[in-house]
């Protein structure tokens, strides 16, 4: 079984979002949507490890964490809404490539 490492590292990068809103500005939604989305994103990398072809829940997390991140990055120029929501988009550039990959002949 090959490990999803890129999944699993933006997972990371989510959570550790969350965990930098919440000491810099002591911001609870930030920690719980970063946990929650760090989380479903780890889940995702690990579904996606056993069936290469199981994007679906990286896909709606990555989805939605680069549309509401963008957002929040378009209002406040901050950082890290901006880091999210690049790396959001990139994952599901990603996802979308593995989707159309065709399976490969015997």
């Amino acid at each position: 079984m090959e490990y999803d490492w890129l999944g699993f590292g933006y997972a990371a990068l989510v959570a550790a979002g969350g965990v930098v809103g919440y000491a810099k500005a002591g911001s609870v939604p930030s920690l719980a949507a970063g946990l929650l989305f760090g989380g479903l994103a780890g889940l995702g990398a690990y579904q996606q490890s056993k069936d290469p072809k199981n994007v679906w829940l990286s896909l709606v997390a990555s989805g939605t964490l680069s549309a509401v991140m963008g957002m929040r990055f378009y209002n406040s120029r901050k950082a890290m809404p901006g880091i999210i929501a690049g790396a959001s988009l990139l994952m599901v550039g990603r996802l979308g490539l593995q989707m159309m990959e065709k399976p490969l002949k015997p």
